[in-house]
């Protein structure tokens, strides 16, 4: 990054080369599985980067930093899209369940129901999750990045967990 800072193009063509793939999967992820948006916001967040890569500050990690870019790109689309009103209502609705229903399954049928639970959270809250738990952004990480104390990190983080425990509580073994 050094480099790229510097201006070597030919460094931050490497920067693309080790982080692009992680960049466009937590904007898949993030955009409901929009390959084309996914591979957009990977592109906007390279040009930002390129555009901003002189206030890089030495000594600053790479990932958390266009991390960063990707999630504030994230915000945008959602804010644009005025989407997160209707994830919030979708989490305040509760899936019915049939309790006599003796539920068994495999872990293509669990990555599916966690997908759909994760699916009805907030995009905030969701893209809270993946930066944690699929891009594994530290909680000291995540503080800076949304200017939060750390405990407030933790705590949203706890929540989280909460909710999709009781979704997925039929799921859990005995």
């Amino acid at each position: 990054m050094e480099r790229a800072a510097a201006g070597c193009d030919h460094a931050f063509g490497e920067l693309y080369r080790r982080h692009a793939r992680r960049l466009q999967g937590f904007f898949f992820r993030q955009m409901g599985g929009d390959a084309e948006l996914a591979a957009d916001l990977t592109q906007d967040t390279f040009l930002r980067a390129y555009d901003s890569r002189q206030r890089w500050q030495t000594g600053q990690q790479v990932a958390p930093w266009l991390f960063t870019i990707a999630y504030n790109l994230c915000r945008n689309t959602w804010r644009h899209n005025q989407t997160e009103a209707e994830y919030l209502n979708r989490l305040d609705c509760e899936p019915s369940e049939d309790a006599t229903v003796e539920v068994t399954l495999d872990t293509d049928r669990l990555d599916e129901a966690l997908r759909q639970v994760l699916d009805r959270l907030p995009r905030e809250v969701r893209a809270l999750f993946s930066l944690h738990y699929e891009e594994d952004i530290t909680v000291p990480q995540l503080a800076q990045m949304y200017h939060v104390p750390e405990g407030t990190i933790k705590s949203r983080l706890h929540k989280t967990i909460t909710i999709i425990r009781k979704q997925l509580k039929n799921y859990e073994t005995f």
